[in-house]
């Protein structure tokens, strides 16, 4: 006797769901898990695993001109080709030395132009429309150098680590930071592989 089909339940308040009544084609219990496993192999797990590391190029034809100039005429490329034996050695210390002097400069002349520009438009603009404008630049320009303000302090600091001998160096493997990383931003502290344990943390966890 063939067995009986149970009739689909009834929705709340007695009437008939209409998806109920849909017809759908089974899936075998296997193939249903194989997809299924199938699908969240797929699904990106690593997407939480930093990229690695650029490597930095180096021009052997420039790994030795740093002997025969001073740290003020070497350029980006020939420090980038010096020997690995000769990591932060005095010359590369003077170098970036001068390049984070020449970044606090331009800084501190930002600053004061700021402060030409808040002391040249206080004259005050009848239009509505005009002194919102001016006053949304005068923001701009604030939240820019609030920005700035913070870098210059952690340029004085990296200035600071120069003259003490441990500047190019992760504080917290001990590790070189690397010179390319370092022309990249000159006020680094931490290796390019602790900066991005660091940032996965606190996408994590927070700050």
């Amino acid at each position: 006797m063939p067995a009986q089909t149970a009739a689909p339940a009834p929705a709340r308040g007695g009437r008939v769901s209409r998806l109920s009544q849909l017809t759908v084609p089974s899936m075998p219990q296997s193939v249903a898990s194989t997809a299924a496993k199938s699908s969240f192999s797929q699904a990106p797990s690593h997407a939480l695993v930093p990229p690695p590391p650029i490597a930095v190029k180096k021009d052997p034809k420039l790994a030795n001109n740093w002997k025969a100039k001073s740290a003020a005429e070497l350029t980006d490329a020939e420090v980038i080709a010096m020997p690995d034996t000769e990591y932060m050695n005095e010359k590369q210390m003077a170098f970036f030395r001068l390049k984070l002097v020449e970044l606090k400069r331009g800084i501190l002349e930002n600053a004061g132009e700021t402060t030409e520009h808040l002391r040249e438009d206080t004259v005050v603009v009848p239009d509505p429309a005009d002194r919102a404008t001016i006053e949304e630049e005068h923001a701009l320009e604030l939240r820019t150098r609030d920005r700035e303000r913070k870098l210059l302090k952690k340029i004085e600091q990296s200035i600071q680590r120069i003259d003490a001998g441990d500047y190019g160096y992760c504080d917290e493997t001990g590790e070189p930071i690397g010179v390319g990383r370092l022309l990249a931003r000159p006020t680094a502290t931490l290796s390019l592989e602790a900066q991005q344990r660091r940032e996965l943390k606190q996408k994590m966890f927070g700050d």
